[in-house]
């Protein structure tokens, strides 16, 4: 009797959605990916709006999201696919190596966080890990964390709280991109008035005078690029 051929199970590939507002970073992410057998760049979006419609259409295992880019960022985006999609992976790509980006980044859904200037060696790993469902952190990066997360501890502080809300997070963002308040009101469908309110709120809790002071703020935050 013969005996029975062992039968031989492939694995489809990882299906990858990746949004950066840089052409020539995407095509760089994506030779990366897709020279591994085992991922696939399905998808590609220019901004945080346009990675969540693509996301939504199905047929994607992991979101790639940069941190700043127009419309919507990166943070903003894995926020509302966390949301909508609780099933998708997501992994943050930033050139911010930013302890308050990191936790945000968890907060708002990811499993991962990693650096551009280490995308050849890190990248493959992280969305390998975060499709695990296991947390990925670029290396080095641990150390830190839990040296400044214990020293909170010893000044009896916990983890950084959020400065300001989602909202005016939206708007500082418009505000930085050089928007005015009528047009603020007509992208996020509120009035003038709401919008003045929500830039004083900002101005007052971080303590800041102007614009400018603003603009500065949201760049070292990662909501835009400098």
């Amino acid at each position: 009797m013969t005996a029975p051929i062992p039968e031989h199970r492939t694995t489809a590939p990882i299906r990858v959605l990746l949004a950066d507002d840089h052409t020539l970073v995407r095509r760089g992410v994506r030779l990366i990916l897709d020279a591994e057998p085992d991922l696939t760049v399905v998808a590609e979006a220019g901004d945080g709006a346009e990675a969540v419609e693509l996301a939504r259409r199905g047929g994607v295992d992991l979101a790639v999201l940069d941190v700043a880019m127009p419309r919507t960022t990166g943070l903003q985006a894995a926020r509302e696919l966390s949301r909508r999609l609780p099933g998708l992976r997501i992994l943050i790509l930033t050139m911010y190596d930013n302890e308050q980006y990191f936790f945000e980044a968890l907060k708002a859904g990811a499993g991962g966080f990693v650096l551009k200037s280490a995308a050849d060696r890190d990248l493959v790993e992280a969305c390998r890990a975060v499709v695990r469902d296991e947390p990925f952190i670029y290396p080095g990066a641990e150390r830190a964390l839990v040296r400044s997360y214990l020293d909170r501890l010893h000044r009896g502080d916990g983890v950084p709280a959020r400065p300001i809300t989602e909202r005016e997070e939206e708007i500082l963002k418009l505000v930085a991109e050089g928007h005015t308040s009528k047009e603020i009101g007509e992208l996020l469908f509120i009035s003038v008035k709401t919008v003045e309110r929500h830039r004083a709120n900002l101005l007052q809790k971080l303590g800041m005078r102007d614009r400018l002071e603003l603009t500065r703020y949201a760049i070292r935050a990662g909501l835009i690029d400098p």
